[in-house]
């Protein structure tokens, strides 16, 4: 079945060296991760874990928490003990608390080297990372700038993002200290984009997507969508993570989707479906929110079409694992493989196509075990 993105290639990657964050391999020739981060308090860990394990669900490959203070870096070893995905342990300000984190077991430190101290203290990091065998990620962002960079430039530029990240990441290289990807972020859509493309001539360290700040679930989603969908199409870019101002599921949900929109990844269900116009021949709005949150623990590739009348229907139920067209007097045609599966009397079908999905995720769940 053509899901959307699959009718062409993806485009190609930009070559970067690949590094671990735990058990994720990121750049090289990986697939791009999907990241998001909790909001809990991280010195509660059952809240936390519990976040965690709902994005993981959710298909986050990667979670970072805030280590603000010793109680959350503490509390960060049984995150990490209990985790089902690697952690990352946020880390601003307080060197210390990097190498609390590397002791308690993150698999990456987020740092800006620039905001934890001289080079004595950057060197003591580097060597409890070296020795927990963490990763890091150099995080340079539009609104915390160096002073220097300011006063040069008069304002966030994206010249001064990569000069910043450069600058950090040379301070990496000098304690011959390769294993780090690096982030420029900024909320304006197109400050990212071009800080992020020139970050891409100038390195080859894996590149970590966001658009930060973007705002609320919708006009985040949008911002993130656009800003990150013009990097990937490029073939910049080795994991992300979408910032919304919302559940922090909804920025995995949003990241794996955009994601499957250009063939990049396949995880879960895409469904296809129409605006709904006069032609419909049931409730199309509803019945297509009502099947996405009923197929939401669907981790397998499928792709549904949910059309309200003849016109299209048919057509993307060809294409489609399973799929339903509108039909006159009540009667809708449901098809699995593109081929006529039955006809279903009335409008609530919402069930009887989840079932159908159900097995087929079943059947492509054995068949990936025998191989």
């Amino acid at each position: 079945m053509i899901s959307p993105g699959q009718g062409s290639a993806p485009p190609e990657r930009r070559r970067s060296r690949p590094i671990q964050v735990g058990t994720v391999t990121v750049g090289g020739d990986a697939p791009i991760s999907v990241q998001s981060m909790t909001n809990t308090p991280t010195a509660d860990a059952a809240a936390t874990l519990a976040q965690v394990q709902a994005l993981a669900a959710a298909g986050a490959d990667i979670v970072r928490v805030s280590c603000p203070d010793e109680p959350s870096t503490e509390a960060l070893r049984t995150i990490v003990r209990e985790s089902p995905v690697p952690i990352v342990a946020d880390i601003h300000f307080h060197y210390r608390r990097a190498i609390e984190a590397a002791e308690a077991g993150a698999a990456c430190l987020r740092v800006n080297p620039g905001n934890i101290g001289g080079r004595a203290r950057v060197a003591e990091v580097v060597q409890a990372a070296r020795d927990h065998g963490c990763s890091m990620r150099i995080g340079v962002n539009a609104g915390s700038l160096e002073r220097d960079l300011l006063e040069r430039y008069r304002e966030p530029t994206a010249p001064a993002m990569v000069e910043s990240a450069i600058r950090h990441a040379a301070m990496l290289d000098d304690q011959h200290f390769f294993n780090y990807k690096i982030s420029v972020k900024a909320s304006s859509v197109r400050l990212a984009v071009e800080a992020y493309r020139a970050l891409a001539q100038a390195t080859d360290a894996p590149l970590h997507l966001g658009i930060t700040e973007a705002g609320g679930r919708d006009a985040g989603a949008v911002r993130s969508a656009v800003g990150l969908g013009m990097l990937l199409a490029d073939g910049i870019g080795d994991t992300i993570r979408v910032s919304l101002s919302a559940d922090p599921v909804e920025e995995v949900r949003v990241g794996n989707e955009i994601l499957k929109s250009l063939g990049l990844r396949h995880r879960g269900v895409t469904v296809i479906a129409c605006p709904s116009c006069a032609r419909q021949q049931f409730p199309v709005i509803d019945t297509v929110r009502r099947i996405e949150e009923r197929l939401q623990h669907i981790a397998q590739p499928i792709t549904v079409s949910i059309i309200g009348c003849v016109v299209n229907g048919p057509g993307e139920a060809r294409t489609a694992d399973v799929g339903v067209t509108g039909g006159g007097r009540g009667v809708h045609q449901i098809y699995v493989g593109g081929e006529t599966q039955a006809r279903f009397q009335g409008n609530d079908f919402v069930e009887h196509v989840a079932h159908l999905v159900e097995e087929r995720a079943r059947i492509l769940e054995e068949h990936a075990a025998q191989t």
